[in-house]
């Protein structure tokens, strides 16, 4: 019977309901509870604190707000236009103060070097981006300048407006001539332009020949190439040894530039990768200064969001109509009533159709006579009911090379 009980059982031998398995079972689904927690925590702090660190970077510029506050009788009612649609005004200043001034110029001076109005539709299915030219001669309302002064209405250059009155000057002149509310505005200088192109790893673009410009800090041969920071600058600022040496080139080339920037960013390449969307994050925060509704990681994520959300091949962009001023060829004036066309169907929040710059027109049945050259009298004029307005401009979809 013994040697029956030994063969029957060894000394290692544990039945399947000692007490000792769930103990241990036990132990280690407390362990991994703890880790899990721990990682939970670990990564809901550091979520938290890179949350705080990109909504920090953005400066608000309350000293406008306040102002155009102050101005609020002056300026359009919130009430005008489609509800839900939005309109942004993306200022790129070239202010020559701090790590600027090696651009020259006279330091701690400004005027907008590009501005854009950006108009989002209320169905978020289309977005509207236009150039006002810096040269065009427009009626600049009465501002308070910095020393506390104000201003009398005059008639000047439009970039002189953000010298005489800083962003509020320019808004207002805007909202003047186009009878459209700014909602929201957003100010990038060159540093902050540069930071934006580095981070997203450089942007293509088409140079059809040669470019050797030495105010620009440019050299580039001819051909299909990416742009880091600092020659991406120079390319959208150039003006003189490019082209026929005008500012609505340069608008063009700058056009061209930030739709190829918006498929470089909606790209998953970078929106899905972690590793090149913080970069991108993480400069833009830093680069830009914005109104109040405008200047936290919220807001401007659910901008971008809204951006995300429209075509590539719905995003558009053209140059507010212009000529030479028939008093000084150097300077522009809008072209009548087809500037006036434009401005009112992104207050109705119509869709603008383009045509490729350079393009003869084609007659469609119902257009609007915004194709067709003629000139008209104010900057406000209405179009036609029910027309649809055609203009020179692109599609952020349109790769420039494609186009040579």
């Amino acid at each position: 019977m013994a040697e029956d009980d030994d063969t029957a059982h060894t000394p290692t031998d544990t039945p399947p309901d000692a007490p000792g398995r769930p103990r241990r079972r036990r132990r280690w689904l407390m362990i991994t509870a703890g880790v899990v927690a721990f990682l939970l925590v670990a990564t809901g702090v550091l979520l938290w604190i890179a949350y705080r660190k990109l909504d920090g970077n953005i400066r608000t510029d309350t000293a406008t707000d306040k102002l155009l506050a102050r101005l609020e009788a002056e300026r359009p009612s919130r009430t005008v236009g489609a509800k839900g649609a939005e309109n942004i005004l993306l200022i790129g200043s070239d202010d020559r103060s701090g790590t600027n001034g090696a651009y020259g110029g006279e330091a701690g001076t400004q005027r907008s070097d590009t501005t854009i109005l950006l108009h989002l539709a209320a169905d978020r299915k289309h977005a509207t981006a236009v150039s006002v030219p810096r040269d065009v001669m427009v009626t600049v309302p009465a501002c308070e300048k910095p020393d506390g002064t104000r201003s009398k209405p005059a008639l000047m250059q439009f970039n002189w407006a953000f010298e005489l009155g800083g962003p509020a000057c320019s808004i207002r002149t805007v909202e003047q001539l186009s009878g459209i509310r700014i909602d929201h505005y957003v100010i990038l200088d060159f540093s902050g332009f540069k930071s934006m192109v580095d981070a997203v790893g450089g942007v293509e673009v088409c140079v059809p020949q040669a470019i050797h410009d030495k105010d620009a800090r440019l050299d580039l041969p001819p051909g299909r190439q990416t742009l880091q920071g600092e020659q991406a600058l120079g390319y959208v600022r150039a003006r003189e040894s490019i082209g026929d040496g005008s500012d609505t080139q340069r608008m063009g080339r700058q056009q061209q530039f930030l739709a190829s920037l918006i498929r470089k960013v909606q790209s998953q390449g970078v929106l899905l990768n972690p590793a090149k969307l913080w970069p991108v994050l993480d400069a833009a925060t830093s680069s830009i200064k914005a109104d109040g509704g405008l200047s936290s990681l919220g807001a401007l994520y659910d901008l971008t969001q809204d951006l995300r959300g429209v075509p590539s091949a719905n995003v558009v962009f053209l140059t507010a109509p212009r000529r030479p001023y028939h008093f000084d060829s150097d300077r522009d004036e809008f072209v009548q009533p087809q500037t006036g066309q434009l401005f009112a169907a992104l207050r109705d929040d119509r869709r603008i159709t383009v045509r490729p710059p350079g393009s003869e027109p084609t007659p469609t049945a119902g257009a609007s006579p915004a194709s067709d050259g003629a000139v008209g009298t104010g900057p406000l004029a209405s179009p036609t009911a029910g027309a649809s307005p055609v203009f020179e401009g692109r599609t952020a979809d349109v790769d420039a090379c494609a186009q040579h």
